[in-house]
């Protein structure tokens, strides 16, 4: 039996990235032989208090605590086969653990599916940002036996670090998203799922979605389902807190998904999760083409790419307008998924990288 030892932040199911970056795939290497012990620093007690404002006497304890968990997690390192960091091995600034994980001669993998060299923290801990160190992310990736990112665009920035560098899409298990015959709504619903963190994105969907509100009525409705039970934006939705439980149910709502993105130098690092997710259950999906969107998505033939507010406003009349077009998008979408971004697709891949990294570590 060999030993994975999973450097993580959170509890499973709590990230999105942690799920489908590695949680999913987990089975599978259990099945073929490896031991997972699965190390996060922050547990859902903590992570309440983490991602509040304020707190930041309880906020030190728990980095303290996290800090003590790292160490230990150092000596158990050296029993295993294999390391796999998701993004950081610890919340702040300092690469000290990664390095000395690297310095137990296992081998090391780094994986990461978002641009996190540049700054980006969370609404709760901007006061805090000072003690955070993007930069580090190039000093892990010098680290790592194997660099593995979820697209290009962020393979192309580890490669300036780490010759050894490899690109897995962020996929979906296409046998848990799928899609279901739903139950005939006359209206219409456009829908987006993400976190607290990435609500500015949807913010930037206000403007366009208002227009289609004014022009459509009660034809169409708008559903959020995010992390979260406030809302202070301008436009009425149906806000859902986002449960691990009913998460496809939720989401089967949906009738036009969306994923609007600025075109900025962390935008081009997402891979393209919220529509994928929509795709392989089904959903129609308008994106903004920005980073790997622009591969997931032929305009026209199994989604919509939207350039600007009134791209955005054209694109969702036209799904609107067309059940003949969303099913034609939702069929597509689906083969997509299941051709390019499956779980099933990639699962053999990542076992052969970390077969031949212990492999050649025992020669």
């Amino acid at each position: 039996m060999k030993k994975i030892l999973a450097i993580v932040q959170h509890r499973k199911d709590r990230s999105p990235g942690q799920r489908f970056r590695f949680e999913h795939y987990m089975p599978f290497l259990e099945k073929n032989g490896y031991e997972i012990i699965f190390s996060n620093i922050i547990s859902e007690k903590d992570d309440i208090t983490f991602y509040s404002k304020g707190k930041y006497l309880k906020k030190l304890l728990i980095v303290i605590r996290s800090f003590f968990h790292r160490l230990r997690d150092i000596r158990l390192a050296k029993e295993c086969d294999l390391i796999f960091v998701y993004r950081e091995a610890f919340m702040l600034g300092t690469t000290y653990l990664e390095k000395r994980l690297a310095k137990t001669g296992v081998p090391l993998v780094f994986d990461f599916d978002d641009s996190i060299w540049i700054n980006d923290t969370s609404e709760g801990n901007q006061n805090l940002s000072w003690l955070k160190k993007p930069e580090k992310t190039a000093e892990i990736c010098k680290f790592a036996s194997i660099v593995i990112t979820g697209n290009k665009y962020l393979a192309n920035y580890a490669l300036q670090f780490n010759q050894n560098v490899i690109v897995i899409p962020t996929t979906i298990n296409t046998s848990y998203h799928k899609p279901i015959t739903k139950l005939v709504d006359t209206r219409i619903c456009i829908g987006w799922t993400g976190t607290t963190t990435t609500l500015k994105h949807y913010d930037t969907a206000i403007p366009f979605l208002k227009k289609l509100k004014n022009e459509f009525q009660e034809k169409i409705y708008f559903k959020v389902i995010v992390n979260s039970e406030e809302w202070t934006r301008d436009l009425d939705v149906k806000l859902v807190k986002w449960s691990k439980n009913y998460e496809i149910s939720e989401l089967l709502e949906f009738d036009i998904g969306i994923m609007p993105l600025p075109d900025d130098e962390w935008s081009k690092g997402k891979c393209g999760f919220k529509g994928l997710q929509c795709m392989a259950m089904g959903i129609p999906v308008v994106m903004s083409p920005v980073g790997v969107n622009k591969e997931i998505i032929n305009h026209g033939e199994n989604g919509f790419l939207a350039n600007n507010d009134q791209d955005w406003y054209d694109c969702l009349k036209l799904l609107i307008q067309s059940s003949e077009l969303r099913l034609n998008f939702a069929k597509l979408g689906r083969e997509t998924v299941e051709k390019d971004f499956s779980v099933m697709v990639w699962e053999k891949k990542l076992l052969n990288v970390f077969d031949n990294l212990i492999y050649k570590a025992k020669k």
